[in-house]
């Protein structure tokens, strides 16, 4: 009954808060977007060019912010730093229920972009060694929840391990100076530490890695419909590019995130399908599963609608026309 109600709210809250794109828009003079080390296409897309060409005829400019971490985009929406930034589904779910106006159009990616890794020489072997063990992740972001998510699986809470709060970076360093007994890793700082410091993958899960999504602020999806769906053409164009020519996509990506290229292979194609950019129910469905350890751990009221805020935030409809359909 619980699915239902979900699916049924998805459906009825993208058709409810569909933009009119041929309602007259107040004239755009600049848009602000993230670009982020675990989105390859937005690197794709900020390295070509393209959205500035789109945006040329309009006269409006676009101005580029780097996202750390689905933290810092979420950060930035909801300070009107920036009208879209890309962040893990879960993460972007979180934020929603606590407040931050956003909706998601378009999906950037299935990624197995996180995982728990521990040292080469870590006498730890699974999940039930992690009680009263130190574990950096950054919070608000998908290897946060997906440890959550993991230590749950193994009956373990939050205030069994030590929570070390570090970005995704230090969270590396922090492993491999020894400063953590566990970090839950994002790529390409995570197969970074895989090929070049000998860390280990102790725990994956590819059904706890949510998806890629890309979030707008709803005031500005509201406002200019037609600028999000320029947005959503140039991805188009981006995805179709890095799916044609990952090797070069991989290079990209070994350039902007100052990675060797092996790691930045290991995350593109061997870690990342950008096959499906559609929000659909799929997409709900893993929100649905997803959302207890929410409640469970206490990040969202107790009367939180769940049901209610993943049907307010996966817009299954907006992006259906400008599609690429492989």
């Amino acid at each position: 009954m619980q699915r239902r109600k979900i699916l049924k709210l998805a459906g009825a809250a993208a058709l409810a808060t569909l933009p009119r794109l041929g309602a007259a828009a107040t004239p755009l003079k600049e848009i602000r977007l993230d670009y982020a080390y675990y989105s390859p296409t937005s690197l794709v897309l900020r390295r070509f060019g393209w959205l500035e060409e789109a945006f040329k005829e309009d006269g409006a400019t676009v101005k580029w912010v780097l996202s750390a971490g689905s933290n810092r985009a979420l950060e930035y929406l909801n300070a009107n730093s920036i009208d879209i930034g890309s962040s893990a589904g879960l993460a972007a779910l979180l934020a929603k229920a606590n407040g931050n106006p956003i909706t998601t159009p378009y999906i950037f990616s299935r990624p197995e972009w996180t995982a728990l890794v521990v040292r080469k020489d870590s006498p730890i072997r699974t999940l039930a060694d992690l009680k009263g063990k130190k574990i950096a992740a950054t919070k608000g972001t998908d290897p946060y929840l997906f440890l959550l998510r993991a230590l749950a699986s193994a009956g373990l809470k939050r205030g069994d391990i030590e929570h070390v709060g570090l970005q995704h970076a230090d969270g590396r360093a922090a492993l491999e100076q020894g400063k953590v007994d566990a970090w839950a890793g994002l790529d390409p700082h995570m197969a970074a530490s895989e090929l070049e410091g000998g860390s280990r993958l102790l725990y994956r899960n590819v059904a706890f890695n949510t998806y890629g999504f890309l979030n707008v602020r709803e005031d500005f999806l509201a406002a200019q419909p037609q600028a999000v769906a320029k947005v959503i053409k140039a991805y188009e164009k981006a995805r179709a590019w890095l799916r044609a020519n990952p090797t070069e996509g991989a290079r990209i990506l070994a350039e902007e995130a100052k990675v060797s290229l092996p790691v930045a292979l290991l995350q593109i194609k061997l870690r990342s399908d950008f096959s499906n950019p559609q929000p659909s129910l799929e997409h709900v469905k893993a929100l649905q599963l997803a959302a207890p350890i929410l409640r469970d751990e206490g990040l969202v009221k107790p009367d939180t609608d769940i049901a209610r805020v993943i049907g307010k935030l996966v817009d299954t409809r907006f992006a259906l026309p400008y599609i690429v359909r492989a």
